[in-house]
């Protein structure tokens, strides 16, 4: 990344006003410099200091890395070493993240440090998510300057994104409880693996979050991804229960995750626990990282896990990663009358009336303000 960004306050002034309000700890002189700050949630054990965030629950000891790479100890103390320190920050269309049923055509300003408390073998990121923030080129920018920058660009919102926001939980934490008191949405794009304490103090900050579900099955989840699905089935539920806009992603990927019973498994699930009107995104796979032997995923197999989830009485599906398709469009669940038309990640066409569809009157989840 480039050099810091211009016009933002000292590092040494926005420490003093954090500690002021009551938002940081620093770390202790000599300690782990000024892009670390202590963790809210761990415990001494006997074997070394347990992390609370996700259900790796790691338990290091002073010399040791978390698996997601951003959590270290010291004086028996948990600290991060991703706070101010993105390797990445941009200005993307907010139906990029994917989110289309949440303030469409509006720009969100995106960061991401490095780490990541999953290791999927299919990951689109991989350079910076399988990495530390040690060893990233980085910016300096701290929470109140992220908001700054949000605002002064004129976005919206501000997208923990790209890499995984629960493995820089601290550093989303704090810009997203300034970001809410300046007016500013708050929106998680995640693998949703985290533990339910710190995810329901998260949750009270987020506006909207899009959700990657990475399939519909422990084995899998621990081969492909080195996680387990029932956290993630938690995290759904627990956001839809705080009233977090919600949309989920499932990339599908050839000979891992395009077992149409487990797809319509997933989606049953999907639709007996509440999530009829959620947005669902079949994501098209690129062979990366650890799997580039394998496929593109075949557009029929997309299309067939899209009919799937239309049938089971998912109503709003889409079709990620492939574009010029006509499942990248928004459709009214009733009169079947496309009212959002896309292109990429512009809206062509606008057919919504007062959160409605125009033509019959149905009203179309989402949040459109």
């Amino acid at each position: 990344m480039g050099a810091m960004v211009a016009g933002l306050q000292s590092v040494e002034g926005l420490a003093k006003t954090l500690i002021n309000m009551g938002e940081t700890k620093m770390p202790p002189s000599g300690g782990l410099g000024k892009f670390s700050k202590e963790s809210l949630y761990f415990v001494v054990t006997p074997k070394g200091v347990k992390c609370q965030i996700c259900p790796n629950n790691c338990i290091l000891r002073e010399g040791m890395d978390s698996i997601c790479r951003t959590h270290v100890v010291k004086d028996e103390k948990l600290y991060t070493i991703a706070y101010g320190n993105p390797c990445s920050a941009n200005i993307d269309p907010i139906e990029k993240k994917p989110l289309f049923h949440y303030l469409p055509s509006s720009k969100s300003y995106s960061i991401a440090t490095a780490g990541c408390n999953l290791a999927c073998l299919n990951c689109q990121n991989w350079e910076i998510s399988q990495q530390s923030p040690k060893f990233t080129q980085n910016i300096e920018l701290f929470p109140a300057q992220v908001v700054d920058e949000a605002i002064n660009r004129g976005c919206r919102s501000i997208a923990y994104t790209y890499s995984e926001p629960i493995a820089f939980y601290e550093y989303t934490f704090d810009t997203a409880r300034l970001a809410r008191a300046r007016g500013i949405k708050n929106l998680l794009i995640s693998n949703g693996y985290i533990n339910e304490k710190p995810l329901r103090d998260l949750a009270k900050y987020i506006d909207a979050a899009n959700i990657n579900l990475k399939s519909f099955n422990e084995d899998i989840y621990a081969k492909l991804n080195g996680g387990s699905l029932q956290p993630i089935l938690n995290t759904l539920k627990i956001l839809k229960e705080q009233g977090v806009w919600l949309e989920i992603t499932n990339l599908i990927v050839p000979g891992w995750t395009d077992d149409m019973s487990m797809i319509k498994e997933m989606c049953d699930w999907l639709v007996k626990n509440g999530f009829a009107d959620t947005p669902l995104h079949f994501s098209r796979f690129f062979p990366l990282h650890k799997l580039t032997s394998l496929p593109y995923t075949p557009l029929l197999t997309l299309e067939r896990a899209h009919e799937i989830a239309l049938k089971v009485g998912i109503k709003y599906v889409y079709i990620g990663n492939v574009p010029g398709t006509l499942a990248e469009n928004t459709y009214c669940p009733k009169c079947k009358k496309m009212v959002l038309e896309r292109k990429g990640f512009t809206i062509l066409t606008n057919n919504l009336k007062n959160a409605t569809c125009k033509f019959c009157g149905t009203v179309i989840a989402g949040v459109w303000g």
